[in-house]
C-alpha cells in the first residue's frame, strides 16, 4: 500500500495517483520544473504534420483520463461517451477507439476488443468484452460483458496491463 502524504489515503501498490484527492503518489520528490523557450516549442509544432486529418488535442474537455501505470502515460477521455480498448493487430476488420498496442499491450495479454468505458450521467461504467486473459478492477476479476461501476482513482488491468482511471465530477 501507498499512503498518500497529501491526504494520508491508502492507496494499492502501483498507483502513481490518489484514489481520494489525485495527488501524485510516486516520484513527487524527483519532479522538477523546467523552462521551455517559445523557440523551444516552435521547433515541437514544425514536426507536426499540417494535413487535414491531424487534429491537436488541448484535454480541457476531458471528462477523465486513464494513467498507464508502468510508463506514466495519460491517455484523455474526452468528446465521446464510450470508447472500445484493445489492441490493434494486422488484418482486424475492427478497430478499438483507444489502441494500447504502443504500450507493449500484445504482450500484457490485451485483446484486440478487450473492454468500453463509458460515461453513463454520473456513472462511469467499465465492461469486459470476453477477453482471454480477463479484466481486474481493484484486483477483482469482471464477469464477461457485465456492466460494472468504476470510481475516480479505481485501478483497471487489462490482462497484465494496469491503467488508473481518473474522473473528473460528473
Amino acid at each position: 500500500m501507498i499512503i498518500c502524504s497529501n491526504c494520508k489515503q491508502s492507496n494499492m501498490a502501483g498507483a502513481m495517483f490518489c484514489a481520494e484527492c489525485g495527488s501524485q503518489l510516486v516520484g513527487r520528490d524527483t519532479l522538477t520544473t523546467q523552462n521551455i523557450t517559445t523557440q523551444q516549442f516552435e521547433k515541437v509544432n514544425e514536426r507536426i504534420p499540417k494535413d487535414d486529418t491531424y487534429q491537436q488535442f488541448d484535454g480541457s474537455d476531458a471528462w477523465g483520463s486513464l494513467h498507464l501505470l508502468d510508463t506514466g502515460q495519460v491517455l484523455p477521455l474526452s468528446v465521446r461517451n464510450e470508447f472500445t480498448m484493445g489492441r490493434v493487430s494486422e488484418g482486424q476488420p475492427i478497430m478499438p477507439d483507444i489502441d494500447l498496442s504502443p504500450y507493449q499491450a500484445y504482450a500484457a495479454g490485451v485483446s484486440r476488443l478487450h473492454a468500453v468505458i463509458k460515461r453513463d450521467g454520473g456513472r462511469i461504467i467499465f465492461i469486459d468484452l470476453g477477453s482471454a486473459n480477463g479484466t481486474y478492477i481493484n484486483g477483482k476479476r469482471l464477469v464477461s460483458n457485465v456492466e460494472q461501476v468504476l470510481n475516480h482513482g479505481d485501478i483497471v488491468a487489462l490482462g497484465k496491463l494496469k491503467l488508473q482511471v481518473l474522473v473528473k465530477n460528473l
